[in-house]
């Protein structure tokens, strides 16, 4: 529904905080915009308003953008951004994901450099996510950079959540602190119920020891 008008936008506001019947998407509707409000009865600080306001932003939007393509199997890919191209591990990232979409998976990468190029590379940028985090020394690939399913984070923690939510498997290739933080994160999230249970498949060339 287009809302053109402020007495409109009232109106609709007005409908959903009144509502009491058994719609449970409007029952949602009401506890989400009952709980913006609220922040204003409990004078929250700008920082924390504006953390609030960003991530109910950021889940929105990537909600949005990964909604149409919900029926489709997912593989979230975790990894280094500066393993160069024709790097072993690079080259294995892209037969993976180039096998990975021959079977009909959609790959979901951080849309960086290294490793996440790889799985794009391999899988083509129509069957590939780009969940971008904005930092000061990376920058989007620009394989996804124009692409409609190409998103970008402010917070690491909304990030992370559509890499599990939206995926039905994990690989991990070798990589940093970040790499390993997504890669503890799933098992913790795993171990403890918290996400459904799927693969998580850690991939090394052969010989390598990392």
């Amino acid at each position: 529904m287009k809302l053109d008008t402020n007495e409109e936008i009232v109106q609709e506001a007005r409908d959903i905080t009144e509502f009491e019947g058994r719609d449970l998407r409007k029952w949602f509707y009401r506890e989400i915009l009952l709980n913006a409000l609220k922040t204003k009865r409990d004078e929250l600080d700008i920082l924390d308003l504006k953390v609030v306001s960003r991530t109910m932003y950021e889940f929105r939007y990537a909600a949005r953008v990964f909604k149409p393509y919900r029926s489709i199997r997912k593989v979230s890919i975790f990894g280094s951004a500066r393993a160069p191209d024709g790097e072993p591990h690079y080259k294995m990232a892209a037969d993976f994901g180039h096998q990975m979409a021959d079977q009909g998976f959609m790959a979901i990468t951080g849309a960086a450099s290294g490793i996440m190029k790889a799985g794009i590379d391999g899988a083509g940028e129509e069957n590939s996510f780009g969940v971008n985090i904005l930092l000061p020394f990376e920058t989007p690939s620009t394989v996804m950079q124009d692409d409609p399913k190409s998103i970008s984070f402010h917070f690491f923690f909304t990030r992370k959540l559509f890499f599990v939510m939206e995926a039905d498997a994990c690989a991990l290739f070798p990589g940093g602190f970040g790499t390993q933080d997504e890669g503890f994160e799933v098992l913790t999230l795993l171990q403890t119920g918290k996400a459904q249970p799927m693969p998580l498949v850690l991939m090394e060339v052969p010989g390598d020891d990392y």
